[in-house]
């Protein structure tokens, strides 16, 4: 019988909802307009993906996970996943600004936010 206790979830609080889903939606929100923003011809993406050298593919392909994990992390039984999208594209972002842009310190703003989506994908699990 002690077995069916750890079955049931205990009941949360307003402040542990309030906790978990503001940052999960401000997040969402945040990748949401940036991977949308990827799919605009005139905006900076363009160029800066023409300067990584492998083809606009790639933008839309960011701007796809971007977007389609930023919705994920909305839906708590897939957040995780969601997470994991969004933070892929991030890894990638600091790869490239390391190694192939050379722009050493601006892998700091991706690496930031590659933090914060960690935490908010990993938040369900703590």
């Amino acid at each position: 019988m002690g077995d069916l206790r750890l079955l049931v979830e205990p009941s949360r609080s307003r402040v542990d909802l309030l906790t978990e889903w503001i940052p999960r939606i401000g997040v969402a929100l945040l990748f949401f307009f940036i991977g949308s923003s990827k799919f605009s011809p005139d905006s900076m993406w363009v160029r800066l993906f023409a300067r990584i050298g492998l083809g606009q593919w790639l933008r839309y392909l960011t701007g796809a996970l971007q977007v389609g994990g930023s919705i994920l992390l909305l839906i708590p039984r897939v957040s995780t996943i969601g997470a994991a999208m969004v933070a892929s594209t991030l890894v990638g972002a600091i790869v490239v600004q390391l190694f192939v842009l050379h722009t050493g310190l601006s892998a700091l703003v991706p690496a930031a936010l590659l933090v914060i989506v960690v935490a908010v994908g990993a938040s369900r699990w703590l």
